[in-house]
């Protein structure tokens, strides 16, 4: 896994009124680009340039400015974001290189306040936070779409089979009756000859005959459509009793779903509104505190450097070191407030600093709570609409069935009607043959009558076993749609199971990528006694309401050697500080890899290393850029000479 391939264009940045910036313009190619120089040299300032950029928010404005841009060219393409002060907060326009950039602030814009670095500084959980960006009720939605449609295809193969169980019994209901009109017509053949026979007596009563026989079609074609419309009433009765049936099943139905008020349903739209809106002015707070917490630091940051640039300009002489001492510790101890521009302790502003990080910390976790909470509402509304939406279809379906029960009795009473005029009919053309009825005609009307009746029960077997070949037929169509279906559900099983454990291989894919990553780096790092640092992927249970559910967490083990060579496992909170720097870099790169940031966002940021040695920093960068299309990194000019000279160098912003 390493750098994408696809990225080879020069990124260009026009930047004004950002951090400290006033103006400046910047180009790098992709690879490693050092922002080299001492403090308050707008390093970090353009590093939150190049967030803005992307689309973070996580950018000042200047003191001094009430409007600012970041202008960015990559590919062939132009992105512009502004930047407007709205009070005590700024405010965003203008559309970055990124749709949405909180994963990128997560795991790859890593300043010194990036939440992934300092998670593993404080010990928090860190298995909640490379989850964060994954949406664990869009998996459950899917999860349940292809649970539906397995049950479906279940459904209908247990439906295949059914018919198939069938066919079995159709087939020798087919040969019956091809037997059975064999035998018929054998049967008639014989009446014709017969009738024939019998024919050759009575050519002089030919018009009689043609009368008689002409009566007998008739006769015979009447009592066919008399025993279609008495098949037909059966089949319609027996879809009214299948109908009856069904609709019986829909009110048991009907009556387990209970009938939700609208009162209900816009109670609850009413609650997760109000949620989402406690949320959007949580992360709005949230933001707003992450800005001044960066502004008031690079104030610091700069107040130091002004002050410093302030003696380098004076240039003491010797005789007045003990002032300039005095002015050095002063500095240190006091700084000219930038707010109201009285003077004030450095510790108090920093204090400050600390409370507000401290109050960030809080809003978080109270976004947390009221991001469960809109979830458990959202829940219960998905139900309340799910179930509504089944009585709804339950009563459309239901009033189907009425309408089609009603037509159906219409079109029964129809026939009836029908059969009752056929019946007369038949009576009437009966009584018709009967006066021809006399003792020069009883036998061959009697043959008319016998093969009248065999062709009647021949074109009745043929009207059956038409029937049940269409039923044959439709049953083995089934065979391949069987297989189709099949193949679906293994898909879907297959799918199923991707889904259910995408969780768990995210997961995995952290702790595996931290792990390794982390043993490379301690063995390019090469710190003394420290042996190992692995997280440790734990299941436990905890209570989540009234209910109990199973939960994973990240437990991270430290592994150091004494001077004799025993190994024994230490705490995170006695690492050193650049141990602890390391180690959140590491897991931030755990993330941005697992994630496949890599694919989406260009950039990853590096600052605040100063608690790492120069030679170690190096390494750093060098085992970093392999994974990033464009890595910048802020450093002090002392720590910038250990890395590689053929890394592009910005000295001035």
């Amino acid at each position: 896994m390493g750098v994408s391939e696809t990225i080879s264009e020069t990124a260009a940045f026009s930047v004004e009124n950002v951090g400290g910036i006033s103006e400046a313009s910047v180009k790098f190619s992709p690879g490693v680009t050092v922002l080299t120089g001492e403090n308050a040299t707008n390093r970090t300032s353009f590093l939150q340039a190049i967030m803005a950029a992307m689309g973070s928010n996580q950018a000042t404005l200047k003191a001094n400015a009430d409007q600012g841009s970041v202008e960015l060219t990559l590919g062939g393409t132009e992105y512009e974001r502004t930047l407007e002060r709205a009070g005590n907060s700024v405010m965003f326009e203008g559309e970055g290189y990124l749709d949405d950039p909180t994963v990128a602030e997560l795991f790859a814009f890593l300043h010194e306040t990036n939440e992934a670095r300092q998670a593993v500084a404080r010990g928090d959980d860190l298995r909640d936070l490379i989850m964060r960006p994954i949406d664990i009720e869009e998996i459950r939605e899917q999860i349940e779409q292809l649970t539906e449609e397995k049950a479906s295809i279940n459904d209908e193969l247990a439906t295949i089979e059914s018919r198939k169980q069938e066919l079995s019994d159709l087939e020798q209901r087919r040969s019956s009756l091809e037997s059975q009109i064999d035998e018929k017509r054998e049967e008639l053949a014989e009446k014709e000859t017969e009738i024939d026979e019998s024919s050759n007596d009575l050519e002089e009563s030919l018009a009689v005959k043609e009368e008689l026989e002409q009566s007998f079609e008739e006769l015979r074609s009447v009592r066919s459509d008399l025993e279609s419309v008495r098949r037909n009433i059966e089949s319609q009765r027996d879809s009214i009793t299948s109908l009856e049936q069904e609709r019986a099943e829909l009110e048991d139905e009907l009556a387990e779903l209970p009938s939700a008020p609208m009162g209900e349903h816009e109670q609850l739209a009413e609650q997760i509104e109000q949620l989402r809106d406690r949320r959007q002015t949580l992360n709005a707070e949230i933001n707003d505190l992450q800005s001044l917490i960066t502004y008031n630091n690079d104030r610091l940051e700069e107040e130091d450097y002004e002050i410093l640039q302030t003696l380098e300009d004076e240039s003491p002489s010797e005789s007045d070191g003990e002032l300039t001492d005095q002015l050095l510790a002063d500095a240190e101890e006091s700084v000219v407030c930038w707010t109201c521009g009285s003077e004030v302790d450095r510790s108090q502003i920093q204090e400050t600093i600390q409370r507000l990080e401290d109050l960030r910390e809080q809003k978080v976790q109270t976004l947390n709570e009221v991001k469960s909470e809109l979830e458990t509402y959202k829940q219960r509304q998905r139900e309340a609409r799910r179930k509504q939406s089944r009585r709804e279809e339950i009563e459309r379906k239901f009033e189907r069935i009425e309408d089609e029960i009603d037509q159906r009795e219409d079109r029964v009473d129809s026939m009836k009607e029908q059969r009752e005029e056929l019946t007369e009919k038949v009576q009437t053309l009966e009584g018709t043959v009967e006066e021809y009825e006399s003792a020069d005609f009883d036998e061959i009307l009697s043959l008319h009558r016998e093969a009248n009746q065999l062709e009647f029960e021949i074109d009745s077997l043929e009207s059956d076993l038409e029937d049940v070949t269409e039923e044959i037929e439709e049953i083995e169509s089934l065979f391949e749609r069987a297989e189709e279906l099949r193949d679906r559900r293994e898909e879907l099983l297959d799918e199923l199971a991707d889904t259910r454990t995408k969780v768990d291989q995210i997961e995995e894919e952290a702790v595996e990528a931290f792990n390794e990553h982390m043993d490379a780096i301690l063995d390019i790092l090469e710190y003394e006694n420290l042996d190992r640092i692995w997280i440790e992927r734990l299941e436990e249970t905890a209570r989540e309401g009234r209910e109990t559910v199973k939960r994973t967490t990240f437990e991270m083990h430290v592994v150091r050697t004494t001077e004799n060579g025993v190994a024994y496992e230490d705490t995170i909170e006695h690492l050193s500080e650049s141990e602890r720097e390391v180690t959140g870099l590491v897991f931030a790169l755990a993330g941005y890899l697992v994630h496949d940031l890599y694919e989406e966002v260009p950039f990853m940021l590096l600052d605040s290393l100063e608690a790492i040695d120069s030679n170690r920093i190096a390494r750093l960068v060098e085992y970093f850029a392999e994974f990033a299309p464009f890595l910048v990194v802020a450093l002090l000019p002392e720590d910038a000479q250990a890395l590689d000279d053929e890394y592009m160098r910005v000295t001035s912003i």
